[in-house]
Formats: C-alpha cells, structure tokens, sequence
C-alpha cells in the first residue's frame, strides 16, 4: 500500500509492527472477548481454536470511528464444514452498527465462502456471498474495512468485493455515529453455514484452527470513557481526503471482476425475500 502522507506513512508502519518486539503486543490491543483458553499465542501468530467443547474470540479494547482497520487470516484447512470464521467491527445495543466477514466452512474441495453483511441503526438484512478466487487456507490473506462519510468498502488483498455508499438520501441509515471495535471468532453453525445446514460438522476432524498475522488498524480510535483520540494532532484525517469519497476507476474495474465472476448471492437480487427491493439498491452500479 502506498503511503499517502508522512503522517499516514508512520501510522500503517506502525500498525504493520504489532508483532514486532519493539512495538505494540497483541495484548496492548486486542483482548480475548471468550474462551480464554481456545486463544493460542504461537510467535508472531494467533490462533482462534474451535472444538466440540467451545470456539472462542477476540476483541479490540477501544473502538474505532472511521478508518481502516484488516488482519492477515489464514481460514481452517481441509474439512471445515459446519463452522463460521468471522472478521469484523460492531458497536453495541439494538440499534448498533456492524461490519462482517463471515467465512462458511466447506467441505474438502469445495471453495470457501464469504458472506459479508451490514448492519446500519439495527438493520441488517444485507448478505452477499462470493466465492473466493484462491486457496484461503495455503496462505494468509489480507482480509480489511474501508470506513469513512461516504461509504464502507469491504477489501480482499486491497481488492474491493463489496461497498455500501452512504445512501442518507434516500432514507437509509448509515454507520457514522457509533463507535465500532474490531473483532474476531470462530464457533459451529452447522444449522446454516455449509449448504444451508445440510453438510454438519465433523468432530472428528478437529480442532478447526484459523490463525492470524499483521493487524493493521489506522482509525480514529475512542477510549475506554468515550473520547476520541483521533489520529493527529491537526485534526487531519487520511480517510476524508476526497480520493476516498468513492471507488477509483481501477478499483470498480475490480469490483465488476468479483460481481461478475465469484458472486452467488446479493440480497439486492432475491425477490422472495423482499417484494420491494430494498431503497438502497436502486440504482446500485459500479
């Protein structure tokens, strides 16, 4: 990624260094939110377990408000059928605000996955689902949220697969409000995850493993009391440069890639769901 200031330069260097020794430890940021003890430290890795006992989680300390914030995840190898990888950001209560990856297991040989869903003022309703075009589990990933005024990119090794635009104007909530933190889990939903529930989970096979690298937040963060400590002292902030208002033309040129050739499913196009088509996809183009 190219740096787009000397002040966005320090910033990604330092959220690319949270392994590093002489920077932030996973433990100064994040924090196990459940099943303290399926959360495994291995080196510069962390590793979420599921097993027929428990899955587990993890969650950032501080919330965040507008920014970028992604992980480098490497999904469950071979048979992980019935269970749910997810990656995301949320804010609390009903009417909270949310941001979800949510990578559905597979069976061995069946491509992964990824349902990405959003939720504005408690509403939610919103999931797409692609395939991915390469092997989630050889290799990490760069799995990322682009969050600003004017709209929430959703990106796969900096390739855009999903953006939702502040559509205000026509009466959608949109997310700008409530502070998010970042999280992550690992649990079983075999009643929906793989081929709708028919395909369940096969206990002999774990524990189901997804590991992580290289977090990478660049947000304006909000502490434990609320107060916002932004990202400069200037009040400057990269994501409300105009170049980040909308997709650049290369990056709808990629988004139409991913539409026209992994997607399988957009709430925008089931009719048996809604019979009128939601206000937000009208017009929908990229």
């Amino acid at each position: 990624m190219a740096c787009v200031s000397k002040q966005r330069c320090f910033f990604f260097i330092l959220a690319l260094c949270f392994w590093a020794s002489n920077c932030a430890e996973f433990n100064d940021i994040f924090e196990p939110s459940w099943a303290m003890d399926h959360v495994m430290y291995e080196g510069e890795l962390l590793k979420l377990r599921l097993d027929n006992i428990s899955g587990a989680g993890f969650s950032s300390k501080a919330a965040y408000l507008f920014g970028k914030a992604g992980a480098q995840i490497k999904l469950v190898p071979g048979d992980s059928a019935g269970t749910v990888t997810a990656f995301y950001m949320s804010s609390e209560g009903t009417l909270h605000d949310e941001f979800d990856f949510e990578f559905l297991g597979n069976a061995s040989g069946e491509p992964y996955i990824v349902q990405t869903n959003i939720y504005s003022n408690g509403t939610g309703n919103r999931e797409q689902r692609i395939y991915l075009w390469f092997d989630p589990t050889a290799d990490f990933h760069s799995y990322s949220f682009l969050w600003n005024h004017n709209q929430v990119v959703f990106l796969v090794d900096s390739v855009p697969i999903r953006v939702f635009p502040n559509n205000e104007r026509l009466g959608v909530p949109y997310p700008k409000k409530q502070p998010m933190k970042v999280s992550s889990s690992i649990w079983n939903a075999d009643d929906w995850a793989t081929q709708g529930g028919l395909v369940k989970t096969n206990w002999s096979h774990s524990p189901f493993i997804s590991t992580y690298k290289s977090f990478d937040i660049d947000a304006n963060e909000y502490g434990l009391n609320g107060e916002s400590r932004g990202v400069n002292e200037n009040g400057s902030k990269w994501w409300d440069m105009p170049s980040y208002s909308s997709l650049s033309p290369q990056q709808r040129r990629m988004l139409r890639w991913v539409h026209r050739n992994y997607i399988i499913y957009d709430y925008c196009k089931d009719s048996t769901r809604f019979s009128t088509s939601p206000p937000e996809c009208a017009g929908l183009r990229f």
